[in-house]
């Protein structure tokens, strides 16, 4: 997984993973590794880029792109592009297991969860289609926060730096959509090998009801695990329909996530005079920047000057997000679990197996670590399913998924330090409102008591 899939997020915040060499590799806040050499931090000729991407060959063609902050017809091309020799379609028999998989997955989860069946058509995808298919998602994921960046970018970028930039002061607006689209056409790319299901991401990719697995990389994925690939096909297919009959059953949910990631978008800006600061300290530490030099333009920029500072709103709102997304990656892990049970022998080890790939940086983490600066921390993870398996033991299975009935009902990110106290409450919770619903039928009698 590249440590910058996107590339217009927040830098990464471990100095440790930073370049030392101060090159500006990995650190490429605003996309512009896209447009000067291919890659976050990456340097090269104009001539250097139209060798290595052939879409540059219509740039003119490209900068008449209106259609919003991000160019999707080129992330469209750039991601399947990069695929064009290491994409499979999928045969008939492949997408038959994924059906199979599928329809018996349900099976097991409708004993273990009050919500009903999330999948009314079992697809299996090849990558190109994954990017064509999860393409709406994305925009209504990017668009906002892409359309923040460029204005930060265009409006408080010194005239000074403009001029020193050249043609490309001039356009910077113009400018973002291509660089964005190209950054997000790699990341698409990259992540479309990687992938597994539509629901791995952590934010629904697929369309409402299409249970989505990705045939070419589950088989990847299988090579490397000591179990039949049916049974690792069986458990992805599992964490897939678990994850669809929540975002299918809670309406709320997807649009969460949503405006979560939009409250963080809204609080973009960026500090005139920090950017000035970064100017002054890029100029005096490279010895001056040659306009005409892509290489050195792109150094400049990379340098940290364009990134945007978080307000506690944007703080907040990543919180929200965080939380989000553990509690539902967390009941994921709690009903599977639940229904696998002694059925999949290779539960335990798969479930580890998956654990580890999130820790170590897997689609879900790298995705959102760089698109909104949010780490996921698998310490969330595992209390949000602390919460859901403690909730199904103690209270059952409804109460468990009662709580999705409405957001405020959902722990919140300081009830998860205390997943067990959470719990606990809620059983004093029950208590409470069957004293109440007691009281409500004995009021009725004792009133008509009183008038006989």
């Amino acid at each position: 997984m590249s440590d910058v899939p996107f590339g217009f997020g927040r830098p990464d915040r471990d100095p440790e993973r930073r370049d030392p060499s101060g090159s500006g590799a990995g650190n490429d806040p605003f996309g512009f590794g896209a447009l000067f050499g291919g890659g976050a931090g990456g340097a090269g000729t104009p001539e250097d880029l139209l060798a290595k991407m052939p879409l540059f060959a219509e740039l003119q063609k490209l900068m008449n792109w209106s259609g919003g902050p991000v160019n999707w017809d080129l992330a469209r091309q750039g991601a399947i592009s990069s695929l064009a020799a290491g994409s499979q379609p999928t045969s008939d028999a492949e997408r038959a297991a994924v059906a199979d998989a599928l329809r018996l997955a349900d099976l097991w989860l409708d004993q273990v969860t009050e919500l009903p069946s999330g999948v009314d058509r079992p697809l299996a995808w090849s990558r190109v289609e994954w990017v064509e298919q999860t393409l709406p998602a994305w925009s209504t994921l990017i668009d906002p926060l892409a359309e923040r960046v460029v204005a930060a970018m265009t409006s408080a970028l010194p005239a000074e730096a403009a001029a020193m930039a050249g043609p490309l002061g001039g356009i910077m607006g113009r400018m973002g959509g291509l660089m964005f689209g190209a950054q997000v056409g790699q990341a698409l790319g990259r992540l479309s090998g990687e992938v597994l299901t539509s629901g791995e991401i952590g934010i629904p990719l697929a369309p409402a009801g299409a249970g989505v697995l990705v045939p070419q990389n589950v088989a990847e994925f299988a090579a490397g695990l000591d179990r039949p690939a049916d049974e690792v096909r069986l458990f992805l297919a599992l964490r897939e329909a678990a994850s669809q009959r929540l975002f299918v059953h809670v309406p709320w949910l997807r649009q969460q996530l949503h405006d979560a990631v939009h409250a963080y978008a809204r609080g973009i800006h960026v500090d005139r005079e920090a950017i000035q600061r970064g100017i002054d300290e890029a100029m005096s530490s490279m010895g001056g920047i040659d306009p005409t030099n892509p290489e050195g333009i792109q150094a400049l920029l990379g340098s940290g000057m364009l990134e945007p500072e978080e307000t506690p709103e944007q703080q907040a709102a990543l919180r929200r997000l965080e939380t989000l997304l553990a509690l539902v990656e967390g009941w994921v892990d709690s009903v599977v679990a639940a229904a696998a049970g002694d059925r999949l022998p290779g539960h335990s080890a798969l479930a580890e197996t998956m654990r580890r790939r999130r820790a170590s940086g897997g689609p879900a983490e790298q995705t959102f670590a760089t698109l909104v600066g949010l780490e996921l921390r698998p310490r969330r993870l595992r209390d949000a399913a602390t919460v859901w398996g403690a909730m199904a033991q103690q209270h059952g299975s409804a109460e468990r998924d009662r709580l999705w009935s409405h957001p405020d009902l959902l722990p919140t990110s300081d009830d998860l330090d205390e997943p067990l106290d959470f719990v606990a409450r809620q059983g004093a919770d029950d208590e409470l409102r069957t004293l109440t619903a007691d009281d409500a039928e004995a009021k009725p009698d004792a009133k008509d008591d009183t008038q006989d």
